[in-house]
């Protein structure tokens, strides 16, 4: 190894690495969930994080130890972006927690993921994370996976993120991949003409944002056919209750209104399912698109960025009330599957599309909530 590479090297081992995870109240009651979040994960930063990164040089802070004075929120978006190095706690997958990570994975900077066994979210489970128990051997051992990553990582590159990838479309025909702004070929700057910006982001997202319109209708009418179909078996099984009419009679109607939410059932789980699935793509990228839109001055953004803040704003009518269908109808779910046997398939499916949905359908509400503050701020 010549000097010049020796150089090299040194200058591109982490220096900073910024810690990212729920952080807990320091302040709360001792006993309260709070405070006890905020020494669970204060144990895990210095028994696990900072030990791990210290072993090779790099110094590590949190959030709630950020020295400097001014605006937190803009203080850890810069250390997100800026850091040499993050280390992402999702147990749990806090939202605030997830926000950060989305605006990480599209910079391509090195990132290391830990979380708790069986508080991982589900819409990152495929990137690989370093998991812990709340043993001391196990802590252990996910110090020295850490220390193993970074090992990795120093002597060979850290691996670019596949969120970060799909994002920007970074996936060329060999297999290789850049990020925008981090160029691996440093014999010139040939490749910067193609590298996607910001607009190119955006336009990359939208074409999934365009598809969820279609989603949410076809979610809204299906629902409203199941509402349907329950109110005149509701009608039906009053006037037999009144009539005295015998309990076969009573369990044919029943089996009837079975056979008639099969379909709806069924398409309702298929587009819960399709739903959720697109949710899992876009949501890291549309937080982290978001971030960069915060960080960019208002008279720099240009027309893309207000157009797809304005995208994510038209959506939040329709999904809160698709929410507020799904919300209304969930809590009938368990009373209607006590009536026959006949109704346990359909309204299964029915409860586990509620289940893809809530959620999806929740975050949609984040995003316009984000977009309508960041339009607030242009228009300020």
């Amino acid at each position: 190894m010549n000097n010049s590479q020796i150089l090299r090297q040194e200058s591109e081992q982490p220096q900073r690495c910024f810690v990212v995870g729920p952080i807990g109240d320091p302040h709360a009651a001792h006993g309260s969930p709070e405070r006890e979040a905020y020494e669970h994960n204060l144990g895990i930063f210095e028994q696990v994080i900072a030990p791990a990164c210290e072993k090779y040089g790099i110094s590590t802070v949190r959030a709630d130890s950020i020295a400097h004075a001014g605006d937190i929120n803009e203080q850890i978006c810069r250390h997100v972006v800026e850091s040499d190095l993050v280390v992402a706690d999702v147990s749990g997958g806090n939202p605030n927690v997830m926000y950060e990570l989305g605006l990480r994975h599209i910079t391509g900077k090195p990132t290391i993921h830990i979380g708790e066994t069986g508080q991982l979210p589900f819409d990152i489970a495929s990137i690989r994370t370093i998991r812990y128990q709340r043993s001391r051997s196990h802590l252990a051992g996910a110090r020295k996976e850490i220390e193993g990553a970074l090992e990795a990582g120093l002597r060979d590159g850290f691996e670019l993120l596949t969120p970060a990838r799909v994002l920007r479309g970074l996936q060329s025909g060999d297999g290789s991949s850049s990020v925008s702004g981090v160029n691996d070929d440093d014999e010139g700057d040939e490749g910067d003409e193609d590298s996607p910006g910001l607009l190119d982001d955006f336009a990359v997202i939208e074409d999934g944002l365009d598809e969820m319109p279609a989603d949410l209708e076809a979610f809204t009418k299906t629902v409203e056919t199941i509402v349907a179909l329950t109110e005149q078996s509701a009608t039906e099984m009053l006037d037999l209750n009144q009539a005295n009419a015998p309990m076969s009679a009573r369990l044919a109607s029943i089996a009837r209104y079975a056979e008639k939410l099969g379909a709806p059932a069924g398409e309702l789980l298929t587009v819960a399912a399709s739903f959720a699935e697109r949710m899992v793509t876009l949501d890291s990228g549309v937080r982290a698109a978001l971030g960069l839109i915060e960080m960019t001055p208002c008279e720099e953004r240009g027309e893309g960025a207000e157009e797809f803040l304005q995208q994510l704003t038209s959506l939040d009518e329709a999904a809160r009330e698709g929410l507020a269908q799904i919300g209304s109808f969930d809590t009938s779910l368990g009373a209607v599957v006590k009536l026959s046997r006949h109704l346990r398939k359909p309204v299964k499916e029915i409860s586990t599309a509620v289940q893809h949905m809530t959620p999806a359908v929740t975050r949609m509400g984040e995003w316009a909530a984000k977009a309508r503050e960041l339009s607030g701020d242009a228009v300020a």
